[in-house]
């Protein structure tokens, strides 16, 4: 058996879950009648200090949903140049909204260049270029290594947003990490965004579906966009029991898998075949590089080969971006998992 550190994604639902989704209530929820689906939806309402929520099969769903609402066909949407919406989501804005993507540089520490932000918004009064709608962030960041946005960093994109009247949509998809690690209620990271997704289906363990959330009209809203894109369903009470486990138990626990990936990245640092920036390591996402015997950055077929020679010893690992190596803890992956992850690296290292 491997030890999975590819993704959160792969987590398997806890015993707790499998016996709600057992017994839950259902209805159906295109109908609004699913009780389970409802309860779901209250208690994110409850707990994000928002209007309400929408349950949804996905967080690439979710955050389409979240621009298709916001923003007109034609109208163009600020995304950060290494955000998952930009780079992970088929050109979701642009192939299903007409919403061109306007990139701005993404800080290595997750953080939107706000004069980029400020220069790109356009408004109608310039018939050549496409008016700003949208400005999207993304707490924590995938590609940035599991970077935290400070709440004083996210209302300071907000009140740039705001001050053009342009809504601020937040991909949160680990919100719930990025509360964690800041030890804020994430009702107080949300607060001045317009709207926001997170996923129950990585570190909170259940095995399908995502939150968006926002005011009472936009979810409204969005809700019609969720149905133009196939995304009602019918009895969702099943796996939506899921997610109410979720948010009663999962929550806390998310520090243990901060604390096992500095473990790991404490480990791997020590293996001067790896450029790894252990003291970066903020929440459950580690991405490091391996170095060739120059001690640059190693090439892509070297890259594949390491992660061909680490699968071998039993530890499946993922690449992201041109030259990094993703790993990621999360619930399943205990302390003992990581000690034995790192001595099967460093045996694929010996090997080269």
């Amino acid at each position: 058996m491997h030890i999975d550190l590819r993704s959160d994604t792969v987590t398997h639902p806890t015993q707790a879950m499998r016996e709600a989704m057992y017994r839950a209530e259902v209805g159906d929820d295109v109908y609004y009648e699913d009780p389970t689906v409802n309860r779901l939806q209250d208690k994110t309402a409850q707990l994000t200090g928002k209007e309400a929520a929408l349950f949804v099969p996905t967080g690439t769903m979710g955050n389409a949903i979240a621009v298709l609402t916001h923003a007109g066909r034609g109208q163009a949407v600020i995304v950060g140049d290494q955000s998952h919406i930009y780079h992970y989501e088929a050109g979701g804005p642009s192939t299903l909204g007409g919403s061109p993507m306007y990139a701005v540089p993404t800080h290595p520490n997750g953080m939107l260049d706000l004069d980029a932000v400020a220069s790109g918004i356009a408004d109608e009064s310039d018939e050549h270029v496409a008016a700003t709608a949208l400005v999207c962030i993304e707490n924590t960041h995938n590609r940035c290594g599991g970077k935290v946005l400070s709440v004083e960093q996210i209302e300071e994109i907000t009140s740039l947003a705001h001050a053009h009247n342009i809504p601020v949509h937040m991909d949160g998809a680990r919100i719930f990490n990025a509360a964690i690690a800041l030890d804020v209620p994430i009702s107080t990271l949300t607060r001045s965004v317009d709207s926001f997704m997170f996923c129950i289906s990585k570190g909170l363990s259940a095995p399908i579906g995502s939150l968006l959330v926002g005011n009472k009209e936009f979810i409204r809203r969005a809700t019609r966009i969720r149905k133009l894109l196939g995304g009602g369903m019918r009895q969702a009470g099943i796996i939506a029991a899921a997610g109410l486990v979720a948010l009663d138990q999962m929550i806390d626990r998310l520090a243990e898998d901060h604390a096992h990936c500095k473990r790991l990245a404490n480990g791997l640092a020590e293996l001067p075949q790896l450029d790894v920036k252990a003291d970066e390591v903020a929440t459950n996402i580690l991405i490091f590089t391996l170095l060739d015997k120059q001690q640059q950055p190693a090439s892509d077929a070297e890259i594949n080969r390491f992660l061909a020679k680490v699968q071998a010893q039993g530890v499946l690992l993922s690449r992201m971006g041109p030259k990094g190596i993703r790993a990621v803890t999360h619930y399943g992956i205990e302390t003992q998992h990581i000690d034995s992850a790192l001595s099967s690296i460093k045996r694929a290292l010996a090997e080269a």
